[in-house]
């Protein structure tokens, strides 16, 4: 990919489903989530790494043990509780770049192939998806005016995915179910390490 890309991490959530921290559930190889979806944005030439947590969160974050990229810039969302589009409009606030991807922590697997191929349909709409057997997946890649439009908000209680319907949409079609994982429960965590 250029560089002229970025990536919102969303990693604000309280996690009380699964009771601990999803950003610091572990991989296979034995990194954390956030670890593995920063380095993937990373390779692939993200210039902007902004990851939004939460005030427990924040304290948790020790850079000295999780091997985050250089470009990696850490946001404190104090009222987690107004939601995904608050923790949207905070992260989109500190980038620069047009194009930007939308990545959720509970989806751990980010692939540089569909990246790269989600991102060179970028000029096809304002946003692109990836899809598997017709369903939409993770990570999203909306274009700079779906982020000014963000950013004009004055308010946070909107439904990002109604939001985004006033957008142009591409889909594009991944050969991986992974885009669809979304880990919320210890089952779901179990069955992730169990199949992936």
């Amino acid at each position: 990919m250029k560089k002229d890309c970025s990536v919102i991490i969303l990693a604000a959530g309280k996690s009380t489903r699964i009771k601990q921290p999803k950003f610091l559930l572990k991989m296979h190889n034995g990194i954390s989530f956030l670890e593995s979806i920063a380095q993937q944005y990373a390779e692939s030439g993200c210039e902007n790494i902004v990851v939004i947590l939460n005030n427990e969160s924040v304290e948790l974050i020790n850079p000295k043990q999780l091997n985050l990229p250089p470009q990696t810039q850490i946001i404190k969302n104090n009222y987690p509780e107004h939601g995904r589009f608050h923790s949207l409009k905070l992260g989109l606030a500190e980038i620069k770049t047009g194009t930007t991807f939308i990545h959720n922590v509970d989806n751990p697997i980010s692939d540089r192939t569909y990246l790269e191929l989600i991102y060179v349909n970028n000029a096809k709409a304002d946003v692109i998806k990836p899809v598997n057997n017709g369903k939409g997946g993770h990570p999203i890649l909306i274009s700079h005016k779906v982020v000014r439009c963000i950013l004009d908000k004055k308010t946070y209680d909107i439904d990002f995915r109604e939001f985004l319907n006033r957008f142009s949409t591409y889909e594009v079609e991944v050969d991986d179910k992974a885009i669809l994982l979304n880990i919320n429960t210890e089952d779901d965590y179990r069955n992730f390490i169990k199949n992936y």
